[in-house]
């Protein structure tokens, strides 16, 4: 299905600043100059800005118009309902060590489909609380075919539209469904530490893996968060014969 406008222009504006066109802080072109080119209304750019938006790539500033978020955000690993936006349990972040191919842990290379022993690309982030203490240690996985197609995953620091638009760009897969396996553990000592906790520790593990519309996996995400931190709320309707 062909995408609609406001899909294309957020698309246009999305690749470039990835591409480095429009930099932390930059300001996007004005609403006006982006009716212009590609021809459409206002209400349509200002969809399209409200996607950028969601996404946490870009924040409106009072009479200025939009410009590229400083501090991007990223979330804990699970919970990526359909339609959900980057900023609903966003949270700021920083990037941990260099991306680096490994042989995953079991559970993971069972999540990624792989045997035993076949390495993945491992990127870690910490996201961060409110405060700016340590919330949940997250190990990104991609399979090596992802990685081969997508090789600013191997690069460091974060990639500022987001894994997920990134790797469906270079690869033209995206994620068609989630599963989630949510387990409490003892943490090991470096989890602790990078946690900043004490050993030891009782953690919430959040195994969230990604497929493509073929079932193929894209990413498993494994997030540890330490079980005093960790909360999950559902609100659903509820009628008679539940």
């Amino acid at each position: 299905m062909p995408k609609l406008k406001y899909e294309q222009i957020a698309d246009s504006l999305r690749n470039r600043i990835a591409e480095g066109e429009f930099g932390s802080g930059a300001l996007l072109p004005s609403g006006r100059d982006l009716c212009e080119q590609w021809g459409v209304s206002r209400a349509t750019v200002i969809k399209a800005m409200e996607v950028l938006r969601g996404d946490g790539l870009v924040a409106a500033r009072h009479g200025q118009g939009f410009r590229v978020v400083e501090t991007p955000l990223a979330r804990p690993a699970g919970r990526r309902l359909a339609g959900s936006p980057r900023t609903r349990g966003g949270r700021p972040f920083r990037r941990l060590g260099a991306p680096a191919r490994e042989v995953p842990p079991e559970g993971v290379s069972a999540a990624l489909g792989q045997a035993a022993g076949a390495p993945a690309l491992r990127r870690d982030r910490m996201v961060l609380s409110a405060e700016g203490s340590p919330f949940s240690l997250v190990s990104a996985w991609f399979p090596a075919d992802v990685a081969d197609r997508a090789p600013r995953l191997a690069q460091r620091g974060p990639i500022a539209e987001g894994t997920t638009h990134y790797v469906a760009r270079e690869t033209g897969r995206s994620p068609a469904r989630g599963r989630d396996v949510t387990t409490v553990r003892t943490a090991t000592a470096r989890e602790a530490r990078s946690l900043e906790r004490s050993d030891p520790l009782t953690v919430v593990v959040v195994l969230h893996t990604a497929y493509d519309a073929a079932d193929a996996p894209l990413v498993v995400e494994e997030g540890v968060t330490p079980a005093d931190l960790w909360e999950l709320v559902d609100d659903y309707p509820m009628g008679e014969g539940n």
